[in-house]
Order: structure tokens, then C-alpha cells, then sequence
């Protein structure tokens, strides 16, 4: 084997034949030529390609692909027609199955590589139902074309260039109707579009939403002002797609990369869509966090409850709440249920989704999880405490204010594995064990994972 040290030099534009041989966890094929490491997005594993490199460093470089000497036996033909180009998926051409362990692959390697974990209990990958269509939100950037035509889609990977759609298949083929009448009417009426290197312009975002077990829908329009007619054609809109229960306006006036403003206005029908979320009702808003894949987001849901087997007696604390979707099932089966969230208008969605469905075991606390946790814990015996970080993972206080509550059970859900093995190691360093892995795959088509942990205490 080459060495490293004695490898031949390479250079930026260089040509080399490459096989492709993994994949990495932002999605990019993974092949190694000469002891280095080299990524190629839009390839997959078993590929043997010519590749330019366009970028390198000395143990590693990012190429382009030039010409397919043998395609891989995982390769599939994409569903969508600018796979390609479009940054919103990366393993388009991937087959599912491939899809499905190249994601169990990376649980297990986080825990074990980060987390120092020497076997892991992981139990098979959560396979989506619906590998596509599965989407109940899409947020589409707005643009002006050369000839003047808006444009509405997904950035180019690595850009902010939109690659322009018209239906999108991972989106829930419901929401691919309203995306062609609003382009067409943005169109029609002329609005002004948003540039967001001038910072000039009004319309910024189209988002759609939809229940994906009710069929409501949302459309909101996200603009940095006022625009003319736009109360006139949200009526229209909402006399003419019978499953449109509201369009709303976001105002976004600021110089960022955040899609959303502080303030939403209804301009016809009502500020939220419903949807039925193992059997409970739930109010959604436009701006809303909420699961993008209903159903796995249900059957994982469904998998902690069976799991944890709660028997009505227990306290349980849901850290970063939400809007309740995993404290209301939860409430369901314990004596209390008690959630926290630093965003204020989540925690009032989450106090009216507990009303709508009758639930008066539950309690709701603004705030952050590090700074409320040990305050609430101290003041009741906690019996099991469930966390669902953003993809930062758990703020050390967190992890430490967990320790001194001493729960006998954690459940961790995590939308990163790198956090995830980050912050079970520390638990697990101080009296839990790790019972259960389960992986999900809430996101076909891309390379993101979710995944959930089981610990109990080992020194009571």
C-alpha cells in the first residue's frame, strides 16, 4: 500500500478514474485515490467515474464528475428531472435499500467513532413507508428569471442560484398545484420579488403546508411589506383549491437568512391547518416546527410509548416540547406531563393543543431547557425525562442538570448522530446505560437520519 508521505502530488483540475466506495454524512459519494480521501457529490457507492478534482488539501479534495466508466448496482434513475442540480435532496440516485443502511451505517459509526461506545444495542432502521411524497412542508425561496418568469424552488447545492420547479416529488403531491397558481399569480399581478443581495424587493418565500392526515392546507406568502391585491387574490385562492383553509401573510423586513418574521397576519379563512396525530388533534400554524414526515414522525412516536410501557403513575418532562406532539401522546399514558420550550408562541400552541383534546395532566414552561430543568425537577419527583434537541445536541447544563435529577429512565431523540454519541457519552459516563438504538428515516432521498436512545440508570 501507498504511503502517504510517497504518494504522487496531485493538482487542482486533475483527472483521475475513481470508485466510489461510501457515502458521507452530508451525502456526497466517497472514494480514495492514492491514500486520500475524495468527495463527489451526485455519485454512489460501486460508481466508477472519471473525476475532475476542483478542490484539494492534502490528505483530501471535492471533484466533479465527468464521465461514467461503470455505474454502480444501487444506482437508480431519479424520480425528479434536476436531481442534479437541485440542493434539496442527495441520494435521489440511490436505491432505497442502499439509502437504509447507509444511514444505519452512520448511526453506528457516530457512536462508536464519537461516542466510544464499543458495541452499540441498534435494532434495523425505521423504513419510511412513502420513500416519496412524504413531505408536508415546503418553504420555496421566490426569484425573478432571465426572461422575467418567477422562479420558485430549491437553491443550488453549495449556492444561492434557485432551481426552478413545478412540482417536486418528495413534496405530498397535494401542495404541487398551489405552487403552480401562486407562481402563475405572482406572475399576473407583478409583485415585487426580493433580492437579497440589494435587500430590495417584497416577496421573499412561498411555504405550503398540509395536514398530511386531514388534507387541510395552508399557503402563507413571506414578504418584507406591504403588497397590493393581496387581500383580494388570498379570498380567490381560498374559494378555488377546496382544501385551502387559510393563506396568511409572514412579514420579514430583515437583512437575514432566517426564512420567517416575527408577525403573521390571516388574510382569509384561519391562521392554522388541523391535522390528527395518533388520534389527537393538532393545531399548525405557518410558522410552526412540526415533523415534515407525518407518518414516521407517528410510528416513532408510537415506538417510545410501547416502549417506555408508562403505567399512569409516572412524571414525565418532555424537554424542548414543541407544540406538544410528543408530551400530548405521552400525557395519555402518565399521571403528568410537563414540557419546556424557549419559544413562547410554541408553548401557547402547546397549551391549546392540550385543551383541544381534553389533556388536563399537562404543564407548559417558557424558557430555556438549561436554564428551567433543574428548577421544575427539584419541585416534583421526575420518573422519566424525554429529550428532542435542534441538531446542536443538549447544552452541557443540560446533560449535568439530568445527572443531578437522576430520572431512572432518558429517552434522546436526535436529528444528528455527531450530538447524539457527543452527549451519550457523558450521560453514560455518569451511572446511565444505553438499552436501545432506534434509527428512522424521516428524510428519503437525503442523507439526514433520525434516531432515538433508550438509557436507565446503572447506580441508582
Amino acid at each position: 500500500m501507498t504511503s502517504l508521505v510517497n504518494a504522487p502530488s496531485w493538482q487542482q483540475g486533475q483527472v483521475i478514474d475513481l470508485t466510489i466506495d461510501d457515502l458521507s454524512n452530508s451525502g456526497d459519494g466517497v472514494g480514495r485515490w492514492q491514500e486520500r480521501v475524495v468527495f463527489v457529490p451526485n455519485t454512489v457507492p460501486g460508481d466508477k467515474l472519471q473525476v475532475r478534482l476542483t478542490r484539494i488539501k492534502p490528505t483530501y479534495g471535492y471533484g466533479k464528475w465527468l464521465t461514467m466508466i461503470e455505474p454502480s448496482p444501487h444506482r437508480v434513475r431519479p424520480a425528479c428531472i434536476v436531481a442534479d442540480k437541485c440542493g434539496g435532496c442527495q441520494w435521489q440516485a440511490v436505491d432505497y435499500d442502499y439509502q437504509l443502511q447507509a444511514k444505519e451505517n452512520q448511526v453506528q459509526s457516530a457512536l462508536m467513532r464519537l461516542g466510544g461506545f464499543e458495541t452499540v444495542p441498534m435494532v434495523p432502521i425505521l423504513a419510511a413507508p412513502q420513500p416519496l411524497g412524504y413531505r408536508n412542508k415546503a418553504t420555496y425561496p421566490l426569484a425573478r428569471g432571465q426572461e422575467g418568469g418567477v422562479k420558485a424552488g430549491y437553491y443550488r447545492q453549495g449556492t444561492h442560484q434557485i432551481v426552478n420547479l413545478n412540482r417536486c416529488p418528495i413534496q405530498n403531491e397535494v401542495l404541487n398545484p398551489l405552487l403552480v397558481d401562486a407562481k402563475a399569480v405572482i406572475q399576473e399581478k407583478g409583485w415585487s420579488l426580493y433580492n437579497e443581495k440589494k435587500h430590495q424587493g417584497r416577496l421573499r418565500h412561498l411555504a405550503l403546508r398540509v395536514g398530511h392526515n386531514t388534507g387541510q392546507t395552508l399557503l402563507t406568502l413571506v414578504t418584507t411589506g406591504y403588497l397590493p391585491e393581496v387581500k383580494e387574490q388570498a379570498e380567490r385562492w381560498l374559494s378555488e383549491h377546496v382544501d385551502l383553509v387559510g393563506v396568511c401573510v409572514n412579514v420579514n423586513s430583515k437583512q437575514t437568512n432566517a426564512i420567517f418574521g416575527d408577525e403573521t397576519r390571516c388574510l382569509a379563512g384561519q391562521p392554522y391547518l388541523e391535522e390528527i396525530f395518533l388520534d389527537l388533534r393538532l393545531r399548525i400554524q405557518p410558522t410552526t416546527f412540526f415533523q415534515v414526515n407525518t407518518a414516521q414522525a407517528e410510528a416513532l412516536v408510537q415506538l417510545v410509548l410501547d416502549r417506555l410501557n408508562l403505567q399512569g403513575h409516572e412524571t414525565v418532562i418532555d424537554a424542548y416540547c414543541g407544540i406538544g406532539t410528543l408530551s400530548l401522546p405521552l400525557a395519555r399514558h402518565a399521571a403528568r406531563c410537563l414540557g419546556i420550550e424557549s419559544q413562547g408562541e410554541a408553548v401557547a400552541q402547546a397549551r391549546q393543543n392540550a385543551a383541544l383534546n381534553g389533556l388536563q395532566n399537562t404543564e407548559f414552561f417558557v424558557g430555556a431547557v438549561e436554564d428551567l430543568l433543574l428548577e421544575i425537577a427539584t419541585q416534583r419527583s421526575v420518573d422519566v425525562v424525554v429529550l428532542a434537541p435542534p441538531r446542536k445536541g443538549c447544552d452541557r447544563n443540560v446533560l449535568d442538570a439530568l445527572v443531578h435529577i437522576n430520572p431512572a429512565r432518558i429517552v434522546y431523540m436526535s436529528c444528528n448522530p455527531a450530538t447524539l454519541a457527543r452527549d451519550l457519552k457523558v450521560l453514560c459516563s455518569q451511572g446511565y446505560g444505553l438499552k436501545r438504538v432506534q434509527p428512522a428515516d424521516f428524510f428519503p432521498q437525503t442523507a439526514h437520519v433520525e434516531c432515538v436512545a433508550f438509557l436507565e440508570q446503572t447506580i441508582v
